[in-house]
């Protein structure tokens, strides 16, 4: 009996540091928000992509290097990979760059909240996945939300169609990564997840050069400072690497589901650092169109289940 107990409480004790180890990766996801306003100023958007998964790809290829993992890959999966790093590395991330340029961070982490939506109605599409009727409610209220942040809430920018660039450019950014996510699902079975992970990153790397050599290095680096480069290491290794590995943890000890859920607390962090952080004025429309988000995308994923 002593034995079950002391047992038990093991494994709620797993359980709880699990559930804290999630909380600081989603903190760590959501601080690449505020981290990449510091760097957008001072690196061009395709550098900065470049550099941020050149530093990621290193830090992964010497974890794989110390477990000793096998790095060979099937030539019928390369194409899947090339394709994936064009859609959730080089496309999502330049878009999303190019939102922070134009617009605020609390945007663009609200925005990207809509990740699971978008992917529901692209896997009904392209995956002829069961599409649950009870989801509509939860995809209405979610872009019901998007719409008060595109247009901050007001009607005149409907009429007069004066959409921030930014924001424009972040719903793109969360179309190409649930794109992502419906070609993720056709081999995330057949790769170990950190190898995978690692190939999508030195694919990126590899697409991005030309457009790096176009950007000219030499024209914008001597110039940059030590906040624009500990931006891009903290959202290469923290918000990359390291934030990656704990939720590969999480979801294989506390599963999935109970994982989803602490992403969805992002938009709420990311909001709160960019207050503090950024000096970003947190107005009634985004805080209302948060909730919306959020419990739009809470419903999804209930009726999904």
């Amino acid at each position: 009996m002593k034995k079950e107990v002391i047992s038990l409480n093991k494994n709620k004790m797993k359980e709880l540091i699990d559930k804290n180890l999630m909380v600081i990766a989603t903190l760590f996801f959501s601080g690449a928000f505020i981290a990449g306003k510091f760097s957008i100023a001072e690196f061009p958007v395709y550098s900065l992509t470049f550099f941020r998964f050149l530093i990621a790809a290193v830090v992964l290829f010497l974890i794989i290097l110390k477990r000793g993992e096998d790095l060979t890959l099937k030539r019928t999966d390369i194409p899947r990979i090339i394709l994936l790093s064009l859609l959730g590395m080089v496309g999502y991330h330049v878009l999303f760059f190019t939102a922070l340029k134009y617009t605020s961070s609390v945007n663009t982490s609200l925005i990207a909240a809509t990740n699971p939506i978008m992917t529901t109605i692209m896997a009904s599409l392209f995956l002829k996945e069961k599409f649950p009727k009870k989801s509509i409610v939860g995809i209405s209220l979610s872009f019901l939300g998007v719409a008060i942040i595109v247009t901050n809430g007001s009607l005149d920018m409907i009429k007069n169609m004066d959409f921030n660039i930014g924001d424009i450019s972040m719903l793109f950014a969360v179309l190409f990564f649930s794109l992502y996510f419906i070609v993720l699902k056709g081999i995330v079975g057949r790769v170990a997840p950190i190898k995978l992970t690692f190939y999508v990153f030195l694919f990126c790397i590899i697409l991005l050069i030309p457009m790096v050599i176009y950007e000219n290095p030499m024209s914008y680096l001597p110039q940059t400072t030590w906040m624009g480069w500990s931006s891009l290491i903290y959202m290469s290794i923290f918000a990359s690497v390291i934030a990656y590995l704990i939720q590969q943890v999480s979801v294989k000890r506390i599963g999935p589901a109970k994982t989803s859920l602490y992403v969805n607390l992002v938009p709420l962090f990311s909001m709160i650092m960019a207050y503090f952080i950024l000096g970003e004025v947190i107005t009634v429309p985004k805080i209302l169109a948060g909730f919306m988000i959020i419990a739009g995308v809470i419903i999804t994923l209930r009726s999904k289940r």
